[in-house]
């Protein structure tokens, strides 16, 4: 890996968090827009760190942020994927506390300013938040805890986008991103949930998400398609695996998020493949490790719905009716 610091801050004290930028052929507009919007944010240069990751751009974009170089650190590697990038910027990050940003995205500030608030005031280890299309937000802002991250997970549907929350690096230990994989949040933060002591969670919709044609999820390619779902079917082995391994209440919050993401898959396979046969076959390699049937459990209106549908064959033929019309 081949890692190039343009441009670092002179840090005296330790930034209270690190903002880990990655970036990969974007725009220069959309970069500026990102890294902008967090320097708007309360936070004196002392308090934050900005990391640019660059996973192998074509052309560089530095030359381009000139006007930032007293604010960031710019790592540039070889293009390695989401996963990598991230780690790039985990093994750098000098932060008590650290924010994953995709460069094409940015931080909305009056939501964004609440939950720095609950980092400030209430040293949490996980700050959970929404993300949202819009680029204003209703105020004013509720939150909720602390309680431990198996809690939230026994009572909650987990939201496993890495950019949703805002971490206390302490926790992490060796816990780090797979490499090559698509769906990498799925496997990461529920592990990561999994070692927090006090979690707090907000309504704020303090990040802006942009949804891009040209994205990695909008490849509609048969080859991408199949990874999509192979990497989904290797991270639900691997949590189920880990499940196996921790104490009662701890396993039975892991298994509920098994559980959510084994109903995602299959509704992925239906609307991604149109194939009964695919299916079919899905099915029987969940079965094979008793990943399926899905827990006779009542964790959401819409996972009991689905459970009883694709538990037999009139079920699911409803749903390949309902999901292989959605484009």
């Amino acid at each position: 890996m081949s890692i190039k610091q343009v441009s670092t801050q002179d840090i005296q004290t330790q930034p209270l968090i690190s903002f880990i930028i990655t970036t990969y052929n974007l725009t220069i507009p959309l970069l500026q827009k990102c890294i902008s919007s967090v320097l708007q944010l309360s936070l004196s240069k002392q308090d934050r760190e900005i990391i640019i990751v660059d996973d192998g751009s074509d052309i560089s974009p530095i030359n381009d942020m000139l006007d930032y170089r007293d604010e960031i650190i710019y790592l540039r590697q070889k293009n390695q994927g989401l996963s990598v990038a991230r780690n790039t910027g985990l093994n750098v990050a000098s932060g008590t506390y650290i924010q994953f940003i995709d460069g094409d995205d940015y931080i909305i500030q009056p939501p964004y300013e609440h939950c720095l608030d609950i980092v400030r005031y209430h040293t949490p280890d996980i700050v959970l938040f929404y993300g949202t299309h819009h680029e204003k937000s209703e105020i004013p802002f509720t939150f909720e805890g602390p309680l431990t991250g198996t809690e939230y997970m026994n009572n909650h549907n987990l939201r496993a986008s890495a950019w949703g929350y805002i971490f206390k690096k302490q926790i992490l230990l060796d816990l780090r991103f797979t490499s090559n994989t698509l769906h990498e949040d799925e496997e990461f933060t529920p592990q990561l949930m999994l070692r927090a002591e006090q979690v707090y969670f907000t309504n704020a919709n303090a990040y802006y998400y942009r949804e891009r044609k040209t994205s990695i999820m909008h490849n509609n390619s048969v080859q991408h398609k199949q990874k999509r779902l192979e990497d989904i079917e290797r991270i639900l082995c691997h949590l189920q695996e880990i499940a196996t391994t921790l104490p009662e209440f701890d396993r039975v919050a892991l298994n509920r998020r098994i559980a959510q993401l084994t109903m995602d898959y299959l509704y992925n396979v239906i609307k991604l493949t149109k194939s009964h046969k695919c299916l079919n076959e899905s099915i029987e390699r969940l079965r094979q490790h008793a990943l399926y049937p899905l827990p006779n459990k009542k964790y959401t209106k819409s996972y009991t719905t689905f459970r009883k549908l694709i538990d037999n064959k009139i079920g699911r033929e409803l749903l390949f009716l309902g999901l292989t019309h959605i484009k």
